[in-house]
């Protein structure tokens, strides 16, 4: 009688927990055995939170045999590791808003947009033979938008085009514009709507500028542009546009009026030289008038005296 083979005992490594299999006379019999394994989990591994609010970063270890494991958390952004949780004590600016919360998980009170980043959580537990487990949290902090700035041009010429402005560089994500006229939402481009159809506009959602092609009368009116994101939304002061015809025959009796002045003035300064009004009375070089001097007197100017003196008597 043949004598039945070893027994094969096959551990296959799962979570928690591992099946030791045996080869029974052919038949794989199975039980489940315990692995001597530190390992984590997380009820959120993305979670978002808006600004000054407190968020929790959950990291719960689901199986470990060392009672008292180490537990440490870094704050990983922008390509550099820094410790939150080190030496059972917060670090840098977390000491006086975060805590740890339960046995291993992170709660950030008054979160601001440069808590924004990776959060690795680390736990070694030197009792069991895989001693060391890690998992990262990735936390978005929603930032709502600020009043944006918005540029409307106060009046325009019909047949002209116009461009309408609307900038926020605060909110994160970056917001969503809309732009509306006298209360009314503006769609993204005015052939879409039935209601627009005199206007010829494009609006674009993600630089907030409005762009018109060709203004008309209809496109008077009070303008304002909101900013949107996933934390709120911002609404810059209404702002008037005003669309006025071009008067042609007041420009061009302007022009006439300003060539006639322009001719006036060109005749009357020919007729001024005519006259002699603008003759040149001065003299090159020096310009010295010799006084009248009586008969019989004669001056002499020496180079000694630098003035004329006295040449001869009166003759009597």
């Amino acid at each position: 009688m043949a004598l039945p083979p070893p027994l094969l005992l096959l551990p296959l490594l799962v979570t928690r927990r591992s099946f030791c299999c045996a080869d029974v006379l052919g038949q794989a019999h199975c039980w489940g055995c315990r692995i001597l394994a530190v390992e984590l989990t997380s009820k959120d591994f993305k979670p978002v939170v808006q600004e000054f609010q407190s968020i929790e970063l959950s990291c719960i270890i689901t199986s470990t045999t060392t009672p008292d494991p180490r537990i440490e958390w870094k704050k990983i952004q922008h390509g550099e590791t820094s410790y939150v949780f080190f030496d059972n004590k917060m670090q840098g600016d977390f000491a006086t808003r975060a805590e740890i919360y339960g046995r291993t998980s992170l709660v950030i009170k008054n979160v601001t947009r440069m808590d924004t980043a990776t959060y690795r959580c680390e736990v070694a537990a030197p009792n069991d033979k895989k001693n060391i487990d890690e998992l990262n949290i990735e936390l978005t902090v929603l930032v709502k938008p600020v009043t944006p700035r918005c540029r409307v041009p106060k009046a325009v010429p019909v047949g002209k085009s116009a461009s309408l402005h609307c900038q926020e560089n605060e909110g994160y994500p970056a917001p969503i514009y809309s732009w509306y006229r006298n209360s009314e939402p503006l769609p993204t481009d005015s052939k879409s709507n039935a209601k627009f159809q005199n206007s010829s506009f494009i609006l674009n959602p993600e630089t907030g500028t409005l762009v018109f092609h060709t203004v008309h009368k209809g496109d008077t009116g009070r303008y304002y542009c909101i900013a949107t994101n996933d934390a709120g939304v911002a609404k810059c002061e209404e702002q008037e546009m005003e669309v006025y015809d071009l008067n042609i025959a007041g420009i061009v009796g302007g022009v006439l009026v300003v060539l006639v002045v322009l001719v006036l003035i060109t005749l009357g300064i020919c007729c001024a030289y005519r006259r002699g009004y603008f003759v040149n009375n001065k003299q090159n070089g020096k310009n010295y008038k010799t006084p009248a001097k009586p008969e019989g007197v004669n001056y002499i100017r020496t180079d000694e005296e630098g003035d004329f003196r006295h040449k001869s008597s009166f003759v009597i």
